[in-house]
């Protein structure tokens, strides 16, 4: 009764009988509509994909679990009783772990950034399209431009016209492409705060890690969730529920795309979850969720038989260090989110709007939950292009396959034979270390004890037969292989470098050879870095692009900001700008010691060219660029004040020399302050000193 209680506010003992029946109508209400033909093939329909996805992807499961015991430095069951029966040492190199660890480093470095700049950038297109109000707009001031040129009275010849026509269409140009930077430079802003805000840091850190231990890694958002958030609300802080876009890694273990599917939207996408009681009753009142079917489910949840449960789910909790039976529990349940095609009607029936099924008979891309047999959300993808808010890439892309190659699949075979040399020399060293004793039982006494031998200790010996010529006790030393083990244990470590693409001085260890200077060093660092650049490029294709792309077209679909609104279209040249970062910013440093060394270039340049070129290196120093140079709008104040003061310097001069030429040489003219300059007077004081 307790379980049902806490499903219902309750006042009063009083009150239990109502809410035994206020139950009691929602299970039955629930498993009417439930039981309903369409309802039913709706959670059939799910059941289907389900069973579909899990059977194809049974082989690829068992290669996860191995691949989560390797990073950990563990062999399988099977393999370790397997060892165990040859007896000998079980021991485990860390190859695969220190390759997993230097690639993740490597990874974290290039597409987490610096903290100072952003390891992505947003770019406008060639040429870019503005709203219509700031096209018409630039029209608006042309036009203006063109009747004051044409009402001025200067007579212009057709070619004269033309090249003012010229002239006035690049003005256009220059000034609609300042537009879209400035729109795309706001949009910059506002991404960087969502995905600061949203976990998006966090999330790609965990991304980066599955993505070097497992076949493919899975990264989702955004996802708009209401969270509770610390707000003022006049003089005071307050907790205030607001919807925030976040991010996050997905299990690869909970994913289980369609048989035939190479991409994230190449076919239907299944996500399992494991839900507590919580995080269902959280799901109460929220759109597009059924409030019936949730409590009914909650009214099952402590009967059990909720859960999905696959063999993989005790390998992973055992690759993991937990308890093999830490998911087979009954705080959890499982559930279905299904990512679809599914035919309008099954849609309309279970509650989704007829408004938004134009055709009943077609299908839609759109989003079912499902918990056993219960189907307690189903809704249209709410993406106007009907992607999954999925985002997914390998290590090594395999063509045409959704899994690929982690470093730990690269380094399998070298992993197998470094650990087989590994327990052969263990094993070799062990018996090689001293002498091996035979003793010939018949010649000892019955007492002798020839487990301990010690040095100076005296064994008695008789003759029982005395044809029998050989030694009651001889030694002989076995012959010791470790420098040949140690060839190929070294042999095949190297080939780990090789096969991963992350060679041993990429994390410190000392290289001979060319690695002998800093220089040489560069090189091989820089040559190897090539095969994790182009993983670099999978993130940042895969990943990072699409991404930025939807949050993008997201916030031009919801900001308020109408300073935003701009290109739909977007370039970003994601995280690869990163490798070349450091030879950008020699290249800039140098670039501004010519401008500041040539009076010419000064000319040419300007002083907001400088300035740009400032903002920008101080922004790579991690201090306000803001605080050290002066804004766009400041500079160009500060050069009108300028011109302002120069204007009005040359009209003070023009007016002296006027009126030097009205007055004459014998009048005494006046300084622009007002004081006369000519004649001797008490304040007058000789430039030329009193030589006397």
């Amino acid at each position: 009764m307790s379980g049902l209680i806490a499903m219902f506010p309750v006042a009063s003992l009083e009150e239990e009988e109502t809410l035994e029946e206020k139950t009691r109508r929602v299970r039955e209400a629930n498993t009417e509509k439930q039981g309903r033909a369409l309802i039913t093939s709706l959670a059939s329909h799910v059941r289907n994909r389900w069973a579909e996805a899990r059977d194809a992807k049974l082989s690829v499961e068992e290669r996860m679990g191995d691949n989560l015991r390797r990073r950990r430095g563990e062999y399988d069951a099977h393999k370790l009783a397997e060892i165990r029966a040859q007896g000998g040492s079980d021991i485990f190199l860390g190859v695969t772990s220190v390759k997993c660890r230097a690639a993740a480093a490597w990874l974290r470095e290039t597409l987490l950034g610096t903290g100072i700049d952003r390891p992505w950038q947003l770019e406008h297109t060639p040429q870019p399209e503005l709203p219509p109000d700031v096209l018409q707009g630039l029209m608006r001031k042309l036009q203006q431009q063109f009747v004051q040129l044409v009402s001025s009275g200067v007579p212009m010849d057709e070619a004269a016209l033309r090249e003012q026509a010229e002239k006035m269409k690049a003005q256009a140009a220059h000034e609609l492409e300042e537009k879209a930077r400035e729109r795309v430079e706001r949009m910059a802003d506002k991404i960087e705060d969502q995905l600061v805000e949203g976990g998006w840091l966090r999330a790609l850190s965990e991304f980066i890690d599955d993505l070097v231990t497992f076949p493919t890694a899975v990264l989702k958002g955004p996802v708009p969730r209401n969270r509770t958030q610390m707000k003022w609300e006049g003089a005071e802080m307050v907790p205030t529920k607001a919807l925030r876009l976040e991010w996050e890694r997905v299990d690869p273990m909970m994913v289980y795309p369609a048989p035939w599917s190479s991409n994230v939207d190449d076919g239907f996408l299944i996500e399992r979850h494991r839900l507590t009681r919580e995080d269902l009753q959280a799901m109460i009142g929220v759109e597009g969720y059924d409030d019936d079917a949730i409590r009914s489910v909650l009214s099952e949840f402590e009967s059990g038989g909720l859960g999905e449960w696959l063999w993989i789910d005790t390998a992973q909790a055992e690759a993991e260090g937990k308890d093999s039976d830490a998911y087979q529990t009954a705080d959890l349940i499982d559930a279905i989110q299904l990512w679809d095609s599914v035919e309008g009607k099954l849609l309309i029936e279970w509650g989704v709007p007829k408004e938004e099924i134009e055709d009943p008979f077609l299908s839609y891309p759109c989003e079912v939950w499902l918990v056993d047999n219960t189907v307690i959300r189903a809704v249209l993808n709410y993406d106007p292009l009907g992607r999954k808010p999925y985002y997914a890439t390998s290590y090594e892309k395999v063509p045409g396959a959704f899994w690929g190659n982690s470093v730990v699949d690269l380094v399998r075979d070298p992993q197998d034979m470094a650990n087989a040399s590994a327990r052969a020399l263990a094993n070799n060293m062990g018996i090689a270390s001293g002498p091996q004793v035979e003793v010939n039982v018949s010649r000892l006494p019955a007492d002798e004890d020839i487990t301990q031998m010690h040095p100076w200790k005296i064994w008695q010996s008789t003759y029982n037969d005395f044809s029998d010529p050989r030694p009651a006790i001889s030694f002989f030393q076995p012959n010791s292989n470790a420098a040949e083990l140690l060839g190929v244990m070294e042999k095949f470590t190297a080939l780990a470098d090789e096969y991963s693409g992350i060679p041993k001085y990429m994390t410190g260890e000392h290289v001979a050879g060319a690695g002998r200077t800093s220089s040489g060093l560069s090189m091989l660092i820089n040559n190897a870095a090539k095969s994790l650049k182009h993983v670099v490029s999978n993130v940042d294709y895969d990943v990072i692009n699409p991404m930025l792309e939807r949050l993008y077209q997201h916030n031009l679909r919801y900001s308020l900001d109408p300073a935003m609104v701009g290109d739909v279209r977007i370039v970003a040249r994601g995280a690869m700008s990163l490798v070349s970062r450091e030879a950008a910013a020699v290249r800039r440093n140098e670039f501004l010691q010519v401008v500041l060394g040539s009076p010419l270039a000064q000319q040419i340049v300007g002083v907001p060219g400088a300035a740009e070129l400032l903002r920008e290196n101080a922004r790579l120093l991690d201090v306000n660029p803001e605080r050290i140079v002066p804004s766009r709008e400041e500079i160009q104040q500060q050069l009108a004040m300028q011109a302002q003061q120069q204007q009005a310097m040359m009209q003070a001069k023009m007016a002296h020399e006027q009126q030097i030429a009205q007055g004459g040489a014998g009048s005494a003219p006046t300084h622009p302050d007002g004081s006369r300059q000519g004649g001797r007077d008490a304040n007058f004081i000789s430039p030329r000193p009193n030589m006397k």
